[in-house]
C-alpha cells in the first residue's frame, strides 16, 4: 500500500497540468489496457497503477518506458548466444593483429590470442575445430582474462561508462556487415529458442547456456505499455544489430532499440570504433550504453539532450516513467524512472541495494521468471563496497541526500 500511495502521489504531481477527464465506465475500461500475466506478490498491481496513471487511462500519451535487454526481457544473453553461434560456425573474421581489436588489449592478451587463434587479415577464424582459440575468446569475454589468468585488458577507462570485454564483442566482428551480423543473430535466435530450458553446451572447455527465452511477463508488459500510449525502448550494452533481431520479437522496432552502434567503413563494414554520447564522439569503446552510459543514450536519443548535459539526471518531465533492468549496468537509468523502477533479482549488489532501500517507494522487485536464483545468504554490502566507482573501486552506495544506504537483506527470491 505504501508503494501504491507513493506512485499515486507522484503520478498526480507529474500529470497535474494535464486536462481532467470524466470518461464513462465503458470508455475508461477501453482506455485502460490491462496486464494479463502473473507476477510476484503485488507487482502486477503496482505496475498497473503506473500504466493507468501515465497512459491512455488518464488521457495521456507519449510517456517513455525503457528496458535493458539481456536477462531483463529474455532469460540469458543474446549477444553471448550470437557469439557462441559464430564460434561454432567459423563466422568471426581473422584480425591482422589482436592488439587492433581493443584499445585496451594487453601484450599478454595479444600473445594468448595469437598463439591460440593465429592472425592475418582476411578469411575467418577456424574456431569450430580450434578449441583453444574458442577458450581464449570466451574467457576474455566472460572475465577479461586469458586462460592463463593474465589480464587481457589494461589501462584507464571510466568504469561507469564502459567495460572493455563488453565493447570487445562488436569489435570481434570488424570486417563483417551489419546484415551479416544480423543473419548470425537470427540463426542463433532460432537455435536458442528451440533448445530446452536449462540446456547447456561446451565451447572449448567452457559450459555456457544453450537456450534463450522471452519472458512472457515482460512481453505482456511491453505490449500493454504500448497499447496504453507509452513509447517503449530497449537500451542494451550488446551489439545493436544483434539486439534489433531479438527486440522485434516483442514488437519493438530498430528505431526504438538502442545498443552499441559500430561505426562503418566506406564499404559499409563494421569497424572497431563505435558512436559516442554526451559530447564524446566516435571512440574505440570508451563510451557504450553501460551504467551511466545508458542514461546518456536515453537522454540523447529519446529526449534530444546533447553534449555533456546528457550524462546528468534530468528534470521530471524529461525522464522515463518506467525503467527495467537486472544488473548494476542498469542501475542509473532504472533509478531515473519517475513511476516504477522494475528489477529482476540476479543478486547484483549496487542495483539490489537501491531496490531494497526503496528510497522513493517506487521500486518493484521480482525474481527471475525462469530458473530464479536462490536467496543470497549474506546481506548486500551497501554500506561499504556495493557502489561501482568510475575508477574501478568499490565504495558505499549513497542516497541523493548523501546518507549511506545500510546493508540490505535479500528478501525477494
Amino acid at each position: 500500500m505504501r508503494q501504491l500511495l507513493a506512485w499515486s502521489l507522484a503520478a498526480a504531481a507529474a500529470l497535474a497540468a494535464a486536462p481532467a477527464l470524466a470518461p464513462t465506465a465503458a470508455a475508461a475500461d477501453a482506455k485502460c489496457p490491462k496486464l494479463g500475466t502473473s507476477w510476484y506478490g503485488n507487482n502486477r498491481a503496482h505496475l498497473q497503477q503506473v500504466i493507468d496513471a501515465y497512459g491512455t487511462c488518464s488521457g495521456h500519451r507519449g510517456a517513455v518506458a525503457a528496458f535493458d535487454w539481456d536477462n531483463t526481457v529474455t532469460k540469458n544473453d543474446v549477444t553471448d548466444a550470437t557469439l557462441s553461434w559464430a564460434l561454432r560456425h567459423n563466422a568471426l573474421p581473422r584480425p591482422a593483429r589482436w592488439k587492433d581489436t581493443s584499445a585496451w588489449m594487453t601484450d599478454a592478451g595479444d600473445r594468448a590470442l595469437t598463439a591460440a587463434c593465429g592472425t592475418g587479415a582476411g578469411g575467418s577464424l577456424r574456431t569450430s575445430d580450434r578449441p583453444k582459440c574458442t577458450d581464449e575468446i570466451v574467457e576474455i569475454r566472460e572475465k577479461g582474462t586469458t586462460m592463463s589468468g593474465a589480464a587481457a585488458f589494461a589501462g584507464t577507462w571510466n568504469h561507469r561508462r564502459t567495460v572493455p570485454q563488453y565493447a570487445w564483442v562488436p569489435q570481434l566482428f570488424a570486417g563483417r556487415t551489419p546484415a551479416q551480423l544480423s543473419s548470425y543473430a537470427a540463426a542463433a535466435r532460432t537455435e536458442a529458442l528451440a533448445a530446452p530450458i536449462g540446456a547447456t553446451r561446451t565451447l572449448g572447455t567452457h559450459t555456457v547456456p544453450a537456450y534463450v527465452r522471452y519472458y512472457d511477463q515482460q512481453r505482456d508488459l511491453i505490449r500493454t505499455l504500448q497499447r496504453a500510449g507509452f513509447r517503449v525502448y530497449i537500451v542494451s550494452a550488446g551489439s545493436e544489430p544483434v539486439t534489433e533481431v531479438w527486440s522485434r520479437g516483442v514488437g519493438i522496432d530498430a528505431a526504438h532499440t538502442i545498443a552499441i552502434r559500430s561505426v562503418l567503413d566506406h564499404r559499409g563494414r563494421i569497424t572497431t570504433r563505435n558512436e559516442g554520447c554526451g559530447g564524446i564522439g566516435v571512440n574505440k569503446g570508451d563510451v557504450i550504453p553501460y551504467i551511466d552510459g545508458k542514461r546518456c543514450w536515453i537522454n540523447q536519443d529519446i529526449y534530444g539532450i546533447k553534449g555533456p548535459a546528457a550524462w546528468q539526471k534530468q528534470p521530471w518531465k524529461q525522464r522515463i516513467a518506467v525503467g527495467g533492468g537486472d544488473a548494476d549496468t542498469d542501475v542509473t537509468f532504472v533509478s531515473d524512472a519517475t513511476g516504477a523502477h522494475l528489477v529482476l533479482n540476479r543478486n547484483k549488489a549496487e542495483l539490489m541495494c537501491r531496490a531494497y532501500d526503496d528510497a522513493d517507494g517506487r521500486w518493484v522487485i521480482n525474481p527471475m521468471f525462469i530458473e530464479p536464483l536462490p536467496r543470497r545468504t549474506d546481506p548486500y554490502p551497501c554500506s561499504t563496497t556495493a557502489y561501482n566507482a568510475p575508477d574501478g573501486g568499490h565504495t558505499p552506495v549513497l542516497r541523493p541526500d548523501g546518507s549511506v544506504v545500510p546493508d540490505q537483506a535479500d528478501t525477494v527470491y
